[in-house]
């Protein structure tokens, strides 16, 4: 009998925290979504390279420079990527030395 009183409280206890927990994957999805902006890539957040949320105006330029490079030989994106990184002035040979 006296098992009977214990067990109660546990199952209670235990319904509580899974209800809880639950309520965790209900989250605002917006608030969610952007707060994902604001977490360094460190903790988690996302890396400075990726590209922007669709539905945004970033997002459709980007989308419009990725088509455009698409639709270039291979040989002419080739040296506009050299072009690029030439001109952010990362060369990796020197960091190196």
């Amino acid at each position: 009998m006296t098992m009977r009183f214990r067990s109660l409280p546990i199952a209670v206890a235990i319904t509580l925290l899974a209800s809880g927990l639950t309520g965790c994957g209900t989250v605002n999805e917006k608030l969610s979504a952007g707060m994902g902006d604001y977490v360094p890539h460190w903790a988690g957040g996302l890396p400075a390279d990726a590209p922007p949320r669709p539905g945004t105006p970033q997002y459709d330029a980007w989308m419009k420079e990725r088509e455009r490079k698409r639709m270039m030989p291979a040989a002419d994106r080739e040296k506009e990527e050299q072009a690029q990184k030439g001109a952010t002035g990362s060369t990796s040979g020197n960091a190196v030395r």
